[in-house]
């Protein structure tokens, strides 16, 4: 094979692998370890504790907080994704709410899909969660999850 085969045959399984790379480089698990609320207020284990795995297209995610009244309030997630170098697409399985006022938790399991662009600059793997969740940027075994006026996460993966 010509040197001119070889490199048309690398370019071929490079594009080919690139969405499989991008995924990979989200795998694992993570943990919350700081919420900085818009007060500037920063919260921290065991005032806020979360945890994230992400793995093989499923993930789940829960995370617990206290509301400013001092009230328990939590979220869970699980949900299949796929991940392409311009796109994140995610598919609900099962989501609980409990906000913490005192009414009774939502649940969602409708099984909705949405799509959202992804954006790369450097290492830096940014996309906008689906259905109204936080903005998330990755990079290497860090990220944050922001939710405009409500707070920004700091989580990093467990090694």
């Amino acid at each position: 094979m010509g040197s001119i085969n070889r490199c048309l045959l690398a370019l071929a399984a490079l594009v080919l692998l690139a969405p499989f790379a991008q995924a990979q480089e989200l795998d694992g698990t993570w943990k919350i370890v700081m919420r900085k609320l818009p007060d500037g207020t920063t919260l921290a284990p065991p005032a806020v504790v979360g945890v994230y795995t992400i793995h093989h297209g499923l993930q789940n995610l829960n995370v617990f907080w206290h509301t400013p009244e001092g009230k328990p309030a939590c979220y869970a997630r699980v949900s299949t994704y796929k991940m392409s170098d311009t796109d994140y697409s995610e598919t609900v399985l099962f989501i609980a709410f409990d906000d913490g006022s005192g009414k009774p938790p939502t649940y969602n399991l409708a099984g909705n899909t949405e799509t959202t662009p992804v954006t790369h600059q450097g290492s830096h793997i940014s996309f906008k969660m689906p259905f109204g969740e936080p903005s998330a940027v990755f990079e290497g075994d860090k990220f944050t999850a922001t939710l405009e006026g409500q707070f920004v996460d700091y989580w990093e993966r467990v090694r």
